[in-house]
C-alpha cells in the first residue's frame, strides 16, 4: 500500500519492563481501529487527531488493528480501513500490527499476572451480571461491574470460564491533556475486569497494555469514550511494572441524539473521494479553525496547514459534541456542491 512506510514489525518476544531514570523517549503514537466497519466520522476523528499530534510534536505514527473480536468483525473491514487512510494521507509508519497474531506476547502478560496471585477464574454469566442493580444503567457495550465476589450459580453453570483481575481497593488518578486531572475508583465502578473471556478470546484492557509497551507507545491520543478504560489500563501497568504513557482523550462525535458514532450501528462512512474536505471537517470539530477555502485545496496543503496550525488546547476540557458527526459532514458536502 502506498500510504504505508515500510519498515520491519517490530520482533520482540514478549513484554519488557522498562523502568524509571532510562530518559525520554521519542514520542510515539498510535491508532487502533477494531474492523467492525469502514471508517466514520467518529474513528476519523481519532485517526486524525492522533496523528496531527504526532507529527506536531515530530515523532512517529503507528497503525494498529485490534481484531480479537471475531464475532464481531466484518469481513474485508480491516483493509478497508487501511485503504480509506492511505486515500486520506494519513501515512503511518512502520508494519501495520494486528492483535490477531500477536495471542502468545498477551497469554504471556496474563501467567504473570496469575502468578503474581493478580487474577482469579469466573463463571458469572453475563445476563446474571447484567441483571445486578449497579448495572441495570449501563450503556450498552460498556463492561458490567462485578460485585467483590463471583455469584451463585443459578442452575447447570455454563462451559468456560473466564480469567478476571483482582482490583485492589482505592483510586486511580491521571492526568488528561485535554480533559485535566482524573480521579476513578475501578474496584467501585467496574469491579475485578475481564482479562480473558469465557470464550477464550483476550479482552481488550489486556490486549492494548501489552501492545502500547511493545510498540514503544509513549502518548496514547484517542477517544474520550475510552476514558473510563484508561484507570483499568493504569492498573495493569502498575501490576506487570510497565511504563505508563501520557494520554489525550479528544472529544466524542455524538449524534443528535447524543449517542456516540458507530460502525456496528451503520454510521456514514468515511467518503474518499472527499479527502480534503473530510479532514477540513474534522479540523473544524476540533476547533482548529481551518480557513474555508482549505476544503478545495489538495491534500499535501491540508496536511502541511493542519500539522502546522494544531493546537490541542482548543478542544481542552470538551469530551462530546453532540452532532458533531453528521454537522461536519453536511458542511464537507455543501463546499463541493
Amino acid at each position: 500500500m502506498s500510504g504505508a512506510r515500510s519498515s520491519s514489525a517490530t520482533g520482540t518476544t514478549g513484554i519488557a519492563e522498562r523502568g524509571p531514570g532510562e530518559g525520554t523517549p521519542p514520542y510515539r503514537g498510535r491508532f487502533a481501529p477494531s474492523p467492525t466497519g469502514p471508517l466514520h466520522f467518529g474513528s476519523l476523528v481519532a485517526a486524525v487527531g492522533s496523528y496531527l499530534e504526532a507529527r506536531a510534536r515530530r515523532g512517529e505514527w503507528l497503525v494498529r488493528i485490534e481484531d480479537l473480536d471475531p464475532p464481531r468483525e466484518r469481513p474485508g473491514a480491516a483493509e478497508q480501513i487501511l485503504r480509506t487512510l492511505d486515500a486520506l494521507g494519513l501515512h503511518w509508519d512502520g508494519a501495520v500490527v494486528r492483535q490477531s497474531g500477536r495471542t502468545a506476547l498477551y497469554l504471556e502478560a496474563l501467567e504473570r499476572l496469575r502468578r503474581l496471585g493478580l487474577t482469579r477464574d469466573c463463571t458469572c454469566s453475563r445476563s446474571a451480571l447484567a441483571a445486578l442493580p449497579e448495572n441495570r444503567q449501563r450503556a450498552a457495550g460498556e463492561e458490567l461491574y462485578h460485585p467483590a465476589r463471583c455469584l451463585p450459580a443459578a442452575g447447570a453453570a455454563a462451559p468456560g470460564h473466564a480469567v478476571r483481575f483482582r482490583v485492589p481497593a482505592g483510586r486511580v488518578e491521571f492526568m488528561d491533556r485535554s480533559l485535566g486531572p482524573q480521579v476513578f475508583s475501578v474496584a467501585e465502578t467496574v469491579g475485578d475486569f475481564v482479562l480473558r473471556r469465557r470464550d477464550g478470546f483476550i479482552a481488550y484492557q489486556l490486549a492494548v497494555v501489552v501492545d502500547d509497551v511493545e510498540q514503544s507507545i509513549t502518548d496514547v491520543v484517542r477517544g474520550a469514550d475510552l476514558l473510563a478504560s484508561t484507570p483499568r489500563q493504569i492498573l495493569l501497568q502498575e501490576a506487570l511494572h510497565l511504563p505508563r504513557p501520557g494520554y489525550l482523550h479528544l472529544p466524542l462525535a455524538v449524534d443528535c441524539r447524543g449517542f456516540k458514532l458507530s460502525k456496528s450501528d451503520n454510521a456514514p462512512a468515511t467518503r474518499e473521494a472527499m479527502a480534503s474536505a473530510s479532514i477540513v471537517a474534522v479540523l473544524e470539530f476540533l476547533g482548529q479553525q481551518p480557513p474555508a477555502e482549505l476544503a478545495r485545496a489538495g491534500l499535501v496543503e491540508v496536511w502541511q496547514w493542519a500539522v502546522t496550525h494544531w493546537r490541542a488546547e482548543r478542544f481542552a476540557g470538551v469530551s462530546a459534541r453532540p452532532c458533531g458527526g453528521a454537522a461536519a459532514w453536511g458542511q464537507a458536502e455543501e463546499r463541493l456542491e
